[in-house]
């Protein structure tokens, strides 16, 4: 069996013991030590290493197994290991926030499904492999192993999330935020490598172990940054060490959708920093509702975004069950400061609502997007009246198909199975159809066809802007 060494900075951390490939000595055995630098393997005689996961500026993560446990259950073991470049001030405060994960973890861990459950937490005492006659201190948290991938490596591996992807892990991670920010807890490190799916689909918020405890800060300092955050997903108030607040960690939480939908693996290149916004919409096209709750969330000033999750999902015309007091400890506040505090919903909400998928894909086309399919099909409607005549050579029967061609354009449009892209590759496929077969022309020039086309759009245009006039003119008339 192979043991993980996880001492930093060893040589050599992998350890082979062909004895350990025995269930009843693996059971038994006092101890193991590192053949390279004498760190102590079996950690408080219980947990072995056995693969490193991951390794940050403040620690680094173990595969490892529990072998008091029937099936040497699989766990994750943490270990906190700052660089060496620290302060006292900042290596104390990264030691306190190493703990409070492992707090968190065992209050919430528990109480909710959808958050890794804490094992063990505990220190190691070993002699200096670098520093001899003196000690070094190492401290541990053990937490439940979850078998899958986080969402930055599933962007690496499958590429750009499709809308309908990115809703159901707004829908999952909004949830959880729900039940965390009702335990007057801010995350405030949301990010795709902290949210992890498991094989069975299922996803989990990970890495507690930046949070603020809203209701139990002192006073003076309540909700204040304390400087530790990721770039680019960190909102203003954070990043100058502020006030923070359930809208942080919703910035937060945006920036990686936002990440997640474009595939920018750098999210700052997103950000335009002369104008302070994001830039983004211009990489994908998404429905008008999920870009302006986006939008939203990415706004700079925190009392101009949602509030609360449960606003977010109210937008998105989701439903979760609120979050009961039995969730919540006797001594713990169930509510946030004035400024977090979640809207109610509306009395006046109806009983079951639009499914998430059906609401979104199908919204209604904005102004802008009306024109330019109007446009579209119009372009696209004088290149197939031209081909379809040379072929039929039919008035009639050319204008039926014609119709009927159209109706489905626009059909499909509506429902937003032909946007933007798929616009450009329709109408370039037709007319290169009709340039390289002249026989489709009628005997017209490539520039009539042209002319022809481009007129067909324009009028389309200012056929659908004229109707769109007058029906916002009945709609105020009407509603006087």
């Amino acid at each position: 069996m192979e043991i993980y060494c996880t001492r930093p900075g060893c040589p050599r951390p992998r350890n082979y013991f062909s004895d350990l490939d025995d269930h009843s000595i693996l059971r038994t055995v006092q101890q193991k030590y590192c053949t390279t630098c004498g760190m102590p393997l079996i950690l408080v005689g219980r947990y072995l290493p056995s693969k490193l996961l991951g390794r940050g500026g403040f620690g680094a993560a173990f595969l490892a197994c529990d072998r008091y446990t029937p099936g040497m259950r699989q766990c994750v073991v943490k270990q906190f290991q700052p660089a060496g470049n620290l302060s006292s001030t900042q290596l104390q405060l990264a030691q306190d926030l190493f703990e409070r994960e492992a707090t968190v973890l065992e209050d919430i861990g528990s109480q909710h499904d959808q958050i890794p459950d804490l094992f063990a937490y505990f220190p190691v005492i070993v002699s200096s492999f670098s520093q001899p006659g003196q000690q070094d201190q190492f401290f541990y948290l053990v937490q439940e192993y979850i078998d899958g991938q986080n969402l930055e490596e599933e962007l690496a591996q499958k590429g750009k999330f499709s809308e309908q992807e990115v809703l159901d892990v707004l829908q999952d991670i909004l949830k959880i935020l729900q039940f965390v920010h009702h335990k007057g807890i801010i995350h405030r490190d949301i990010k795709p490598s902290n949210i992890m799916r498991h094989r069975n689909g299922k996803l989990y918020l990970l890495d507690f172990g930046a949070v603020k405890q809203v209701a139990n800060a002192p006073p003076g300092g309540v909700g204040s940054s304390t400087g530790i955050f990721s770039l680019g997903f960190a909102p203003p108030e954070q990043m100058s060490g502020g006030q923070v607040f359930p809208s942080t960690d919703l910035y937060a939480l945006a920036v990686t959708i936002v990440m997640l939908l474009t595939g920018e693996k750098d999210v700052t290149k997103l950000f335009d920093v002369y104008n302070n916004q994001w830039k983004w919409h211009e990489r994908v096209s998404v429905s008008p509702l999920l870009a302006n709750t986006l939008d939203r969330m990415l706004l700079p000033a925190a009392n101009q975004r949602f509030q609360s999750a449960q606003e977010v999902l109210d937008a998105l015309n989701l439903t979760v069950q609120p979050i009961t007091p039995t969730h919540i400890h006797p001594h713990q506040p169930t509510q946030l400061p004035p400024q977090t505090k979640s809207q109610p919903q509306s009395r006046h909400q109806p009983p079951q609502q639009t499914p998430l998928s059906a609401t979104l894909r199908v919204a209604p086309l904005s102004t802008l997007e009306l024109l330019i399919g109007a446009g579209f099909s119009g372009f696209e409607g004088g290149l197939i009246a031209i081909a379809l005549y040379s072929v039929l050579r039919s008035i009639n029967i050319t204008l039926a198909a014609c119709a009927v061609i159209l109706a489905v354009l626009l059909f499909g449009q509506k429902q937003r199975w032909i946007e933007k892209t798929e616009m450009l590759v329709f109408a370039a496929g037709t007319f290169t159809a009709i340039f390289f077969v002249p026989f489709l022309r009628f005997g017209l020039t490539i520039q009539q066809v042209m002319i022809i086309a481009i007129a067909g759009g324009l009028v389309a245009i200012a056929i659908t802007a004229l109707f769109r006039l007058i029906y916002k003119l009945l709609t105020v008339f009407l509603s006087k």
